[in-house]
Parts: C-alpha cells; structure tokens; sequence
C-alpha cells in the first residue's frame, strides 16, 4: 500500500466551503491544513476503504466519485450511498472503529485524508470544526433516513425521480447544471441502491423519455421537465 501522497493545503482549496466550515481564521485554516496532509489517488474500480478494516481517517472527495456497498448474504454487492468531490466519506467507521463497507471508485478519483484522532483533537480546539463534523454526521443520518423512506414506500417511478432530482442537487451545490448530468453508475448499480431490478430501473427510465420528462443518452441524462420529476415524487408524498 503506497498511497501517492501529495501536500494539499485546504486554505485554497475550490472545494473547501463543501467540505470545511466557513469563517476560519487563517491560523485555524492552518492548523486544519496541517491535519489534512495527504492526498490519495484511486483509480476507477479501486477501493478506499473495506468492510471491517481499521478505521483511521475520514476521506473529503477531491475529483471523482464513490460508491458505498455491502456484500449481502448471498454474495451480492448492496449498494448503500453514491458520493461525489466536496463529500466526507468514512462515516461508517467512526461507531465500531472499523468499516462496515466497501467504498469504491466509479471514476479516477482524489481524496483528501483526514486523520480522525488529529480532526476530533482539534475539534476540541476549534468549534466551528466540531460543529461542522456534527452537521456532516447529521446529514448523512437525514440522507440514509431519506432512503429509507424512499425503499419503504415508493413505487419505482417514485425512487428514480427521486434520485435524479437529489443527484442533481447535490451536482448543482458544485457549480454543475441544474438538468444535466452524466451518471457515473450503471443502471445495475442505481436498481441495487433504490431496491429495483435492472429491469425495472432501464423501463422506469424509457417511460420518463417517453412522457418527455428526461432525454436519454447512455449515461448523459437532460432533465426536461424538472416539475414533472417533482411532481411524481410530492404527489406520493401527499398520499401518505
């Protein structure tokens, strides 16, 4: 394991007000700067991190993106979470001390390494990063209870309009378009993670380019009707 290390230096990072808190003072930046010395390379289909491996550092997504799975019962991959640059990957280790899954590339992808124990000592130090370490965890829980919610109650139209809409959010808080985006998942890998058959993910995507609700080319997706997408989602939601 020789993880291709690089100084990096968050102060002038362009990701750093998605992944750090705003408002340090340059000594504060520092200081961070200073705990987030390394970065790692991980080529597409590489993993960072397994299940049930120490666990050390939390990883802020530099370029590329991630997928999170478990292997279920019958050796099946379980695709638990999507990431992209600007997110904190690495949650799932703080509880155990170890990983409860597999985080693996989708796409070349850079990681900023943030020792766990250095960032909880400065915590202590520096509020604003205990806060905003909390507000990260927060949204991962209010992220996995939105899942929950979507496999507990929705039709397939239901969880794949969601999906579309909250990745292109989550792309859109990144500067990308607000209808555009390249899927850097297979249509196997968006069944795993919403509870779908491919089957079932590859006609739910031809029913929305027929009702003129997305256009469709292999894995670049141009949302149409954004209201449609919502509406299909919000009109599940009044039902229940």
């Amino acid at each position: 394991m020789n993880p291709l290390t690089i100084k990096v230096a968050c102060s002038n990072c362009n990701l750093r007000e998605l992944c750090m808190p705003v408002g340090l003072s340059e000594d504060q930046l520092q200081r961070i700067d200073e705990v987030v010395a390394v970065r790692r390379k991980v080529k597409r289909g590489g993993t960072l991190f397994r299940n049930g491996e120490s666990f050390t550092s939390l990883y802020a997504i530099r370029t590329g993106f991630f997928k999170t799975c478990v292997a279920t019962e019958d050796g099946r991959d379980q695709v638990t979470g999507f990431q992209m640059a600007g997110e904190i990957i690495g949650l799932d280790g703080i509880v155990n001390d170890h990983h409860t899954c597999d985080a693996v590339a989708l796409e070349d992808a850079e990681v900023c390494v943030m020792p766990f124990d250095r960032i909880e000592e400065l915590s202590r130090e520096v509020t604003a990063l205990q806060h905003h370490v909390h507000k990260i965890m927060s949204r991962e829980i209010v992220r996995e209870h939105g899942v929950m919610l979507l496999l507990g109650s929705m039709r397939a139209e239901e969880r794949l309009a969601a999906f579309l809409l909250n990745l292109v959010q989550r792309l859109h808080a990144r500067g990308f378009s607000q209808s555009e985006l390249v899927l850097r998942m297979t249509r196997e890998e968006i069944g795993s993670y919403l509870g779908l058959k491919l089957e079932t993910v590859s006609r739910t995507f031809s029913k929305f380019v027929e009702e003129g609700t997305v256009e469709v080319k292999q894995r670049h997706v141009r949302i149409l009707n954004t209201d449609a997408l919502r509406r299909i989602v919000n009109n599940q939601q009044a039902c229940h």
